[in-house]
């Protein structure tokens, strides 16, 4: 059986797509980094794929706003080939400016572009602190659809963003999401309470950390699990007993669930 095939979409300014295609080749995927000029000159290059990654960085130099510039991209250009993408039932994840992607696009929360709906649901706001922050938290997978993570599940990755803020447009949203089981990670202490003190490292409501669409298979998260797939990774790694590199399942549940 051939290898699943994964696809990192890349612009100026992206990254972290070098460690994302590390670490979908560390899962058992074969993995290519995409410039997404050569995906508008041909969209079906996605057909050759089962997995859409959208790593972190600063796509387009963060201009006009996190992520807005390539998310206008898939908007206008990119739509269609896309929303087929989700409806083919293949796996999308966008990491930091990924996720500032996702949610700008439309993708997220609905999994699918829609021009007149497009970034109306949910917004990533700037910090609490209006500043860039950087630190390992820890998470808690909070859905039983999300295909990257099991629910309950405790990890710690780390954080580095400046617009990391999940803001639902209003109660109602956010009460959609809840029953839809599209809130799939939350900060939390390491005992796996969402509602204790300090875990949140930019005011996002409700604690979110990540979402999912309403397959499970589209999800975007602000933490950066491609920085922490080998155990040397953490910065106690000499000091604590590390026995897991915890970015390394979202990678390998998606490879399990793509060959299964």
């Amino acid at each position: 059986m051939s290898k699943a095939k994964a696809l990192v979409l890349r612009a100026a300014g992206t990254n972290c797509d070098l460690e994302s295609q590390y670490a979908l080749e560390q899962a058992g995927f074969a993995a290519d980094r995409i410039h997404v000029f050569r995906i508008m000159e041909n969209p079906k290059i996605l057909d050759e794929y089962q997995f859409l990654l959208l790593p972190g960085g600063f796509s387009y130099g963060d201009d006009i706003a996190s992520g807005k510039i390539l998310a206008n991209q898939m908007l206008h250009k990119l739509a269609d080939p896309l929303n087929k993408f989700v409806d083919d039932g293949k796996l999308m994840l966008g990491i930091c400016n990924g996720f500032q992607v996702l949610i700008k696009s439309g993708l997220l929360p609905t999994g699918k572009i829609d021009p007149s709906e497009a970034h109306k649901q949910a917004t990533l706001a700037w910090n609490d602190s209006g500043m860039f922050h950087c630190s390992w938290v820890h998470l808690r997978a909070d859905s039983e659809k999300c295909v990257f993570l099991p629910k309950g599940e405790i990890l710690k990755l780390p954080v580095a963003h400046a617009e990391g803020k999940f803001v639902p447009r209003d109660q109602a949203m956010l009460d959609g999401l809840a029953s839809g089981d599209q809130l799939a990670l939350r900060y939390c202490d390491a005992a796996g309470n969402s509602q204790a003190d300090n875990i949140n490292p930019n005011g996002s409501v409700d604690n979110i950390a990540g979402i999912c669409d309403p397959t499970g298979r589209v999800m975007g998260l602000m933490p950066h699990p491609e920085r922490f797939i080998e155990i040397e990774n953490h910065p106690q790694w000499t000091r604590e007993e590390i026995k897991r590199a915890d970015g390394r399942l979202f990678f390998e549940n998606a490879y399990e669930y793509l060959t299964k």
